[in-house]
């Protein structure tokens, strides 16, 4: 089996070194095209006005300046020699990416792209914060490999991308892996943060606030929440089917004019 790998944390992220320990628990033949720098929130970002830079990194390795698209677009169309990947995994994301953050998700994109171009994608995020030292990525790579292994032996269809994601816990306290539905958050954790530079000129961060929603049984939150693996398979098509319903009855035909 072809693996390839990619992350929007970037080229000398410790969570692309930690995807591949788990890749290379599956296979041999490990390919890796990653941002030179960190693209977190890039979503499916394509760079379309500026060039894109590939640096060789070593053996089957490469940065590129680009997204986490672009690494995708660019490994299987350009840099990996012979055959195509037959899976490509995204992440060890340091942060987990859940709810309505998926669609903002440089890593959830990456998995994205790969389904596009006819591979099977993967995200991988690891729940948690920078406290966590060395130890940070434990619960991914101890549990990733079994779960990748019996999702490529079962399979998902052609238009999914399975989105997973780590609990921050001590590996004795993971307590199951849940197929998950995607949630949504009832509290706001995105927020600016106001600052002044040493010239008086005002400027932000944006970042996020813990703070825990109540999410529903069966959703990826309330699994990460009670120290559960959640495996979310996710479909690119936003169409809201019960809206499209209602709404040919009342825009059907002919166009309205004022």
């Amino acid at each position: 089996m072809r693996i390839l790998l990619t992350n929007d944390d970037g080229i000398n992220a410790p969570g692309l070194a930690a995807l591949e320990r788990i890749a290379r628990r599956l296979t041999d033949d490990v390919w890796t095209c990653a941002p030179e720098y960190e693209m977190s929130g890039a979503s499916r970002a394509l760079t379309l006005a500026d060039p894109i830079r590939v640096r060789e990194v070593g053996e089957r390795r490469f940065a590129t300046t680009g997204t986490p698209t672009d690494c995708v677009m660019l490994a299987i169309r350009e840099l990996v020699s012979g055959t195509k990947p037959d899976l490509v995994l995204s992440g060890v994301n340091r942060g987990a990416n859940l709810a309505e953050d998926v669609t903002m998700s440089g890593t959830v994109a990456g998995a994205i792209e790969a389904m596009a171009l006819g591979v099977p994608g993967v995200a991988l995020s690891q729940m948690g914060g920078y406290e966590h030292g060395d130890s940070y990525f434990e619960v991914a790579e101890t549990f990733a490999p079994g779960i990748l292994k019996r999702l490529v032996e079962v399979g998902w269809p052609n238009d999914v991308v399975m989105n997973l994601n780590f609990p921050s816990a001590p590996i004795a306290e993971v307590t199951a892996v849940e197929v998950t539905r995607q949630g949504f958050r009832d509290v706001q954790v995105r927020h600016a943060e106001k600052r002044t530079d040493l010239r008086g000129r005002d400027y932000y961060w944006i970042g996020f606030r813990h703070e825990l929603s109540k999410p529903a049984e069966g959703t990826d939150l309330r699994a990460l929440y009670e120290n559960r693996i959640s495996v979310t398979p996710l479909h690119i098509d936003l169409t809201h089917l019960p809206t499209v319903h209602d709404l040919k009855g009342v825009l059907g035909g002919a166009p309205p004019r004022l």
